[in-house]
């Protein structure tokens, strides 16, 4: 059996969580960590291959081609369908990305429509009459409005979106996707004789994400959160099964390395130090002034791991972030902490580390990047969206990680995740 879903991911930790609902609904799922090289050998047994790029906050352009390159080797691979995976807050700009790439993907597919959804219920994404809420608010008054580098003050999609796309962007409203999967197959007719290519479609529950994804069966592109991945699997016969979430048994020390400025995060590093576990500040200003924050780092872990986990956080409250963003740019900020934080990985991993949490969608980038990880096994779910995983290192031995967004989980994750592992793997 072939692959039957190609997926593009525009960061690591959107990847994970795609690949996790795609297992934990039956599919041999194998993620890639960027386009393979030319020649490289393709994965076998897999009915799905997750490609993970860094793609959200690069230029469009940037962004545009190397999804293009992603979507090529789908394609050479035997891909028969294409999903193109975005954040469940639709985090982007009036530049894209999402817009310039679904476009470009389009007219590679020869394709003159598809839907977008970033609907999420299991993590509390929802999207009614073509607003997107985050849990009981409206995104522009969730703690997205404050993101560094892509502030969402704007909850309506259809706008969003068609500020980015030189094609009309329609809505696929509840009245229809609550219905069944004809009923939507009927209006995405309807929206196409109108000149829509786009159509954003409402989703407040998993079954409506079920019957979206019976009514998108055999559409060249699909584009999405991640909770659409629910409703894919079973158009190719697919069923729930255990077996596929099977990870080899953990060992070594523990470690977290948080880069996200997410409110969520944010609670979860709060939560981290009241409980008086060890934890280490990185300072990008501290970093930027010359000193050796990363080695001071793994100095503060080597006394500490063998009672671990350990905590290296940049993580900070709004105002923080802002004045830190004021002395060194946004970009030139986050790029700081990126690379601190992934020398920081490296010593963790040389010092034995082998259980590993990375909070942050550009931080896990970094992270994986900088451990020469090439692939990941997906298995159990700690929370919504966020899945353990197994990585060969360089070595041969294998790490355990997760990469989650700076958005999921609870304020306890950081410790929860290693008590699921020792109960689910073992």
């Amino acid at each position: 059996m072939g692959i039957r879903l190609g997926c593009i991911a525009d960061d690591f930790t959107g990847a994970t969580d795609l690949a996790n609902n795609l297992v934990r609904a039956g599919m041999r799922v194998v993620q890639l960590i960027d386009v393979p090289p030319p020649g490289a050998d393709r994965p076998v047994d897999a009915d799905a291959v997750v490609i993970a790029l860094k793609s959200r906050t690069v230029p469009a352009a940037d962004a545009v081609d190397a999804s293009l390159r992603a979507l090529a080797w789908l394609r050479s691979a035997g891909a028969e369908q294409i999903y193109f995976k975005y954040c469940s807050t639709f985090d982007s700009t009036p530049a894209g990305n999402i817009g310039p790439v679904t476009e470009a993907l389009m007219d590679a597919l020869g394709t003159d429509f598809t839907i977008a959804t970033p609907a999420f219920p299991d993590n509390g994404r929802t999207v009614f009459k073509g607003h997107l809420f985050v849990g009981d608010v409206l995104l522009s008054e969730s703690g997205m409005r404050h993101h560094p580098l892509t502030p969402m003050t704007d909850p309506n999609l259809v706008s969003v979106l068609g500020a980015q796309t030189t094609r009309a962007v329609g809505l696929l409203d509840h009245t229809v996707v609550g219905r069944d999967a004809e009923a939507v197959r009927a209006r995405v007719d309807e929206l196409r004789e109108r000149g829509v290519g786009i159509a954003i479609a409402d989703a407040v529950s998993n079954d409506d994400l079920v019957r979206l994804g019976a009514a998108v069966r055999g559409m060249p592109l699909v584009t999405a959160g991640s909770g659409l991945a629910i409703g894919l699997p079973a158009n190719w016969g697919f069923t729930p099964s255990h077996a596929a979430a099977q990870l080899p048994p953990p060992g070594g020390h523990r470690a977290v390395i948080s880069g996200s400025v997410s409110a969520a995060t944010n609670r979860q590093v709060q939560e981290f130090l009241r409980t008086g576990r060890p934890a280490f500040s990185v300072d990008p200003l501290r970093v930027s002034a010359g000193e050796d924050v990363s080695g001071r780092a793994l100095a503060f872990a080597e006394a500490r791991l063998a009672d671990g986990p350990v905590l290296f956080y940049s993580t900070g409250a709004p105002e923080a972030v802002r004045t830190v963003q004021s002395r060194l740019g946004a970009a030139e900020a986050g790029e700081l902490v990126e690379r601190t934080l992934a020398r920081v990985a490296e010593g963790l991993v040389e010092r034995g580390v082998r259980q590993l949490v990375v909070a942050g969608g550009e931080t896990s980038g970094a992270v994986v990047r900088a451990l020469g990880i090439t692939g990941l096994r997906i298995g159990p779910q700690i929370d919504p969206g966020v899945p353990w995983c197994a990585a060969a290192l360089p070595g041969g031995d294998t790490l355990h990680i997760t990469l989650k967004s700076g958005n999921f989980g609870g304020p306890g994750f950081f410790t929860d995740s290693f008590a699921l592992l020792d109960r689910e793997v073992s």
